[in-house]
């Protein structure tokens, strides 16, 4: 990489936009100097220049949470970075996956749903509790609060069901969509644990699984 082409502004920083390779989520925003930057591409996974602590920072170094670098792209003007990466667990200090979760507007004809983004904004409401949410509020109650609402809407997924009704079906289901995945980020399952589980299943001998159901 030629470190000669990048523009460092008056204080000698170029900001960073972190981006996982797999997913293409950006991370986080952050700061490189020279010397961070230098790091980086020498050995392989990020370091960035803490702005408030004036001083450098190899992301992960104490979390345990590093992110390997797999490529890293200079805008047209030389003057900001993006940095695709691997990472070995959550980006943000809080714990989040990202640190892009609070979530304040959502163009529904131009932005589709996605089930990680759900899962993100409710993860943010836990990590960053929002007055008013009800999210937060579920959260704020406790495990029991949420398991009772699960059932709550267990049963309503059957009782219109068992009306044939499809409509009201699905709107229930979508209810018990969101209260599982509360549950979900309260115990710390994430939705690959749970994809994980659903993709070894097809190699599960069929007798083996109902005998593991009773």
């Amino acid at each position: 990489m030629d470190f000669d082409r990048i523009k460092f502004d008056e204080k000698g920083l170029v900001p960073a936009i972190v981006q996982d390779y797999y997913s293409k989520q950006v991370l986080t925003v952050a700061y490189m100097n020279r010397e961070a930057l230098e790091i980086t591409v020498n050995e392989g996974y990020t370091c960035f220049f803490s702005r408030s602590r004036q001083e450098l920072w190899r992301k992960g170094e104490t979390s345990g949470n590093r992110q390997k670098v797999v490529s890293i792209t200079s805008d047209c003007d030389n003057d900001a970075l993006v940095v695709e990466v691997i990472k070995d667990g959550p980006a943000c200090h809080t714990g989040a996956e990202s640190c892009f979760f609070n979530l304040e507007y959502v163009n529904p004809e131009e932005t589709p749903f996605s089930y990680q983004a759900l899962y993100e904004m409710i993860e943010g409401r836990k990590t960053t509790p929002k007055e008013g949410s009800y999210t937060t509020y579920l959260f704020d109650k406790g495990m029991d609060k949420i398991l009772k609402k699960v059932g709550e809407e267990s049963t309503e997924v059957i009782i219109a069901g068992a009306k044939n009704d499809k409509e009201e079906t699905i709107y229930e289901i979508a209810d018990l969509a969101y209260h599982i995945m509360v549950m979900m980020v309260q115990q710390g399952i994430t939705l690959k644990d749970v994809t994980a589980e659903l993709s070894k299943r097809h190699v599960i001998d069929h007798k083996i699984k109902q005998e593991r159901m009773k």
